[in-house]
C-alpha cells in the first residue's frame, strides 16, 4: 500500500455505473477518514459481463459470476481491496479473502418498474413480468400464477431500456441499485432518459429479498492486517452483523445467489429479526419462517432459521 512515500491503494470494481457508484461511496468513506490517502480504481471485467458467457452462466447457478475475476486480482496483489454488490457474493469466499468492511445498507426491497400506473394486485391479467432473478421469478408464480414470467439481462439501465420499448409490461429491480443510480422509487414514479415509469413496492413478507441485498461489501486480501484496520473505521457495525447472519444461512443451504431463496435479517438494538423463504423444486408456495433473538448472535439464529423451515 505504501508507494513514492504516500498510502495508495487500487480497488478493484465491475465496470457497470452501478458499480462506480458503489465504489465511489467507498471511497468518498475512506477519504472523509484520510484526507492524504491516494486511491486508483481498477475496473474488472467479470464472467457476468461478457454477453457470450453470461447467460450460460447464468443458467448453470451465478457462484462467482460477478465475483470470481476480481476475487483472482485480489489474491494475485494486482488490487488492494474489491467492492461488490454483496448480493452477488458466494456464500463462501475465495480462500484468503475476507469482507473487511460494510456501508450502511440502503433498501432491501424489490420494486415493481411498469410502463402504466399499477402495483403486484392490479397489474393487467396475463400480463408480461421480466426478471431475471430465480428467487423473483418463484416469488411472482406463487401470488400471480395468471403472469407471464421472461428472462431479463443485462444493468439497471439496460433493463430500464428494454421496459421502454414496449415489450412488457413491468419489470422487478432492486431499491437499492435505483435509489443508488439517482432514481428514488419513493415517489410512485421515476424518469430514465425520455421515458416515465410508475414504481410500486413490492410486500417484503412475499418478496424475501437476497441475501445481502442492498449493501455494499468491501472484500479483502486476509494477509493485509494493515487495510483491515483501516477498514474497520469505515465499517457499519449492525449491517455487517445483518450481512453475517444471512450470509450464514445461504452457507447453511449450500445457496448461491442464483437459487430460490429469500433472506433477511434485521436489527433493532440488541435484537435481530430474520426471515427465510425457500421455494423447492415444482412447488408453487414456498417454505418460510422467522426466529428473533440477540443480535450478537447472528449465526446461531440462522441456523435456528433453518432449523425451523426444515421443520
Amino acid at each position: 500500500m505504501k508507494r513514492s512515500g504516500r498510502s495508495k491503494i487500487v480497488v478493484g470494481t465491475r465496470g457497470s455505473q452501478l458499480a462506480v457508484i458503489q465504489t465511489e461511496q467507498v471511497l468518498q468513506a475512506l477519504e472523509a477518514k484520510w484526507s492524504a490517502l491516494e486511491c486508483e480504481t481498477k475496473i474488472i471485467k467479470t464472467r457476468g459481463d461478457d454477453p457470450k458467457t453470461a447467460i450460460p452462466d447464468v443458467r448453470a447457478g451465478r457462484k462467482g459470476l460477478f465475483t470470481g475475476a476480481i476475487e483472482r486480482e485480489l489474491l494475485r496483489g494486482r488490487i488492494d481491496l474489491a467492492v461488490h454488490s454483496a448480493k452477488d457474493l458466494p456464500s463462501t469466499l475465495a480462500s484468503g479473502t475476507e469482507i473487511g468492511a460494510v456501508l450502511p445498507r440502503i433498501a432491501a426491497d424489490d420494486v415493481l418498474i411498469a410502463t402504466t400506473p399499477c402495483d403486484l394486485e392490479s397489474l393487467p391479467r396475463d400480463g408480461i413480468v421480466a426478471t431475471g432473478s430465480v428467487r423473483r421469478q418463484h416469488q411472482l408464480r406463487w401470488k400471480r400464477a395468471d403472469l407471464e414470467i421472461v428472462d431479463l439481462r443485462g444493468n439497471v439501465p439496460t433493463r430500464l431500456r428494454k421496459l421502454a420499448t414496449g415489450q412488457w409490461h413491468a419489470i422487478i429491480l432492486a431499491n437499492a441499485g435505483l435509489k443508488r443510480l439517482g432514481l428514488d422509487p419513493q415517489s410512485a414514479m421515476v424518469q430514465f432518459e425520455q421515458n416515465e415509469f410508475w414504481t410500486a413496492f413490492l410486500p417484503r413478507d412475499v418478496f424475501v429479498p437476497a441475501g445481502g441485498q442492498g449493501i455494499i461489501a468491501v472484500q479483502i486480501n486476509s494477509k493485509n492486517v494493515q487495510l483491515r484496520e483501516m477498514l474497520r473505521e469505515i465499517n457499519d457495525f449492525d449491517t455487517g452483523l445483518c450481512l453475517g447472519a444471512e450470509r450464514e444461512f445461504l452457507r447453511l443451504l449450500h445457496a448461491d445467489c442464483n437459487q430460490p431463496v429469500g433472506v433477511l435479517a434485521t436489527v433493532d438494538g440488541t435484537t435481530m429479526k430474520m426471515r427465510g423463504q425457500i421455494f423447492d423444486l415444482g412447488a408453487t408456495a414456498p417454505r418460510h419462517g422467522e426466529v428473533e433473538g440477540r443480535s450478537a448472535e447472528g449465526e446461531f439464529l440462522a441456523a435456528e432459521l433453518l432449523q425451523k423451515i426444515n421443520g
